[in-house]
């Protein structure tokens, strides 16, 4: 038996619990809030090489994915619009499958470097505009999808957790070869490949199939 099932009177189970809990929210961190994307958030978005984006089914199970690529590949279409090419990756299309039936999404934007990340949330649709996609394209690749974003909401968050987390310091970066490859954790977890050749697949795929 858990620790939690064991002390049920420990878990925190209604709004007010939880207030009691953190305090108050400063009239700040509510007025910062904005409906739309300033020059701020344009700006941020530009320089932004790296998202998480946060999604869930109509069940409500979870699901965050990483989406990444040079600075500024998400597009402002304008101050309430976002297009998210949708990069090849492992076809399991978790995001995409969720936003057809729960249209709701977060997004947390990263720019290395800079402590504080720009969260948007909104409603999702997947597009294959090819006006839209075409000037997305990357080695001649234009994506098959894109994901358009109607913000909601958009306002920046504090460092505090990247400072704690010294996400950025080269004394944070772990040795490569300290780590499993992930070939090798494939291999393990599936019995399905040798690990041998999934590690190779994988960088042949790193290096010929990112687009």
């Amino acid at each position: 038996m858990s620790a939690i099932s064991e002390k049920p009177s420990l878990t925190v189970e209604d709004p007010a619990q939880l207030r009691s809990l953190v305090g108050e929210v400063h009239p700040l961190a509510q007025k910062k809030v904005l409906d739309r994307l300033d020059q701020f958030c344009r700006d941020f978005i530009a320089l932004s090489p790296f998202l998480v984006l946060a999604s869930a089914d109509s069940e409500g199970r979870a699901d965050a994915s990483p989406r990444g690529d040079g600075p500024g590949f998400v597009q402002v279409l304008d101050e309430r619009t976002l297009l998210i090419p949708d990069r090849r990756g492992n076809n399991r299309v978790d995001s995409l499958g969720n936003v057809l039936s729960a249209p709701g999404v977060g997004l947390v934007f990263f720019v290395p470097g800079i402590n504080e990340t720009l969260r948007v949330n909104g409603r999702a649709r997947m597009t294959t505009d090819a006006a839209l996609l075409e000037p997305l394209a990357m080695q001649e690749k234009a994506p098959k999808l894109g994901l358009i974003v109607e913000v909601d909401e958009a306002y920046f968050h504090c460092g505090k957790a990247l400072i704690r987390s010294k996400l950025w310091g080269q004394e944070s970066q772990v040795e490569r070869g300290s780590f499993p490859t992930l070939g090798r954790i494939v291999a393990e977890q599936t019995k399905a490949i040798d690990a041998a050749e999934a590690d190779a697949n994988m960088e042949e795929g790193y290096r010929t199939r990112l687009y």
